[in-house]
């Protein structure tokens, strides 16, 4: 949900994003993919998570092409912010990533599931950096195994959704 009273849900099996006004009853709009399955820029393979920035732009963890995607608003098509050079462990690639944030500087978080880290990227850039986890799948305080959500604190804090793991793990201050 958004500051200005939008809800948006992704679908996995229409491979879109559609978005109402709270109370809006219907179909909603469609404001990413829908064109089918398919790794084109205007496509989805299994959209998952969601974050919308102050610009109404939509983040998109594009979980079966290794991606996520920024839809700007109204565009016809979503660029690449991270990932998008297939499935593996490389500072390029993403591993089914889901939960994502992107904080006031830019800067896009993206929980790498099955590769058990969290990568940092910035807009433009080839490669993301690993802030948390990348110690293999585990439960020592260094490891994730599954991870799925994260969130902020009002102090800059990573709350990690540590799934595998049975527990949210807390990181401080992210820089």
């Amino acid at each position: 949900m958004d500051k200005f009273g939008f809800v948006y849900v992704s679908d996995d099996e229409k491979h879109e994003v559609r978005r109402w006004k709270i109370g809006e009853k219907g179909e909603g709009t469609l404001v990413a993919g829908g064109n089918g399955e398919g790794d084109q820029l205007n496509q989805f393979n299994c959209p998952t998570s969601l974050f919308g920035d102050e610009e109404q732009s939509l983040y998109v963890s594009d979980f079966g092409n290794y991606r996520v995607m920024k839809w700007r608003k109204y565009a016809q098509k979503g660029i690449v912010v991270a990932g998008g050079n297939g499935c593996g462990k490389n500072l390029n690639q993403l591993y089914y990533p889901q939960g994502i944030i992107v904080d006031h500087e830019g800067r896009i978080y993206v929980a790498d599931c099955a590769n058990h880290r969290i990568m940092r990227w910035c807009e433009g850039d080839e490669e993301g950096e690993i802030i948390v986890g990348g110690n293999g799948e585990g439960d020592e305080p260094n490891q994730l195994a599954g991870l799925c959500g994260l969130s902020f604190d009002g102090e800059g804090n990573l709350y990690v959704v540590d799934w595998g793991n049975h527990r949210i793990q807390r990181f401080d201050l992210i820089v």
